[in-house]
């Protein structure tokens, strides 16, 4: 049985485990904040400026976000993003839509802190409207140079622990590689979340489509919650 404070983490109930980035004033827990720290030291001897754009997340907000797709109040986009009509969509394809883009409430990543979205601030104007997009983070895109930068990085052991979750598409969550994670520490915590914990959770929440995502708990943790083994980075928790 997990303890209050682990479960108010694990499913983003409360922000007792992160801090506050200061460049940012975003939240995120403190050993992913140091590896930031570190890793924006050596972006900014290469000429870039990191910033963190979102980090903790608590669960209502996700269920806000999930609430208003569900509903249809935000738009829910396919694979290529473009809105969809979601009154000729199953339950289960309305659900597995949202999924593509937004994180299950009580799944996300960012309530644990350990993950945050991140740009180039020294890539565009100060008064830049961010999207994270696929075209910002192409090879061409705003924020292209950067992330090839981060790809070295990553790929040498020079992030600090922190790599890209869902860098590739295994036919679950989009590509995002504006959306790093602290392994150490998401790791863990990934270990604990499991079917049976989460959808406790949710049959006791205010859940749009709730019953029809029980029902499908088990392929919804699969091919959208559960990050492989061998996605995590080899790192000797050191920083």
């Amino acid at each position: 049985m997990l303890s209050t404070p682990l479960k108010r983490m694990l499913f983003g109930l409360g922000d007792e485990h992160v801090i506050v980035d200061p460049a940012s004033d975003q939240l995120l827990h403190p050993e992913a904040l140091i590896a930031f720290q570190r890793l924006s030291r050596d972006a900014r001897e290469e000429g870039f400026a990191p910033k963190i754009v979102s980090g903790f997340r608590a669960f209502d907000r996700q269920l806000l976000i999930w609430n208003a797709k569900a509903q249809g109040h935000r738009p829910v986009l396919d694979s290529h993003g473009t809105p969809l009509d979601i009154e000729q969509l199953s339950e289960r394809e309305l659900i597995f839509a949202i999924l593509r883009w937004s994180a299950l409430p009580g799944a996300s990543r960012h309530h644990w802190g350990t993950d945050f979205d991140i740009i180039d601030a020294a890539a565009v104007p100060a008064d830049y409207a961010v999207q994270l997009t696929p075209q910002e983070v192409a090879d061409d895109g705003a924020f292209g140079a950067f992330h090839r930068w981060l790809d070295n990085q990553i790929s040498t052991g020079n992030s600090y622990g922190l790599f890209r979750p869902y860098a590739e598409d295994r036919g679950g969550v989009a590509p995002e590689r504006w959306h790093l994670s602290y392994a150490p520490r998401a790791r863990e915590l990934q270990e604990l979340l499991s079917v049976e914990r989460l959808s406790e959770l949710l049959q006791e929440s205010e859940l749009s489509l709730g019953t029809a995502v029980c029902e499908h708990l088990q392929d919804i943790y699969t091919r959208y919650i559960w990050v492989p083994d061998h996605c995590y980075p080899p790192f000797n928790g050191q920083l």
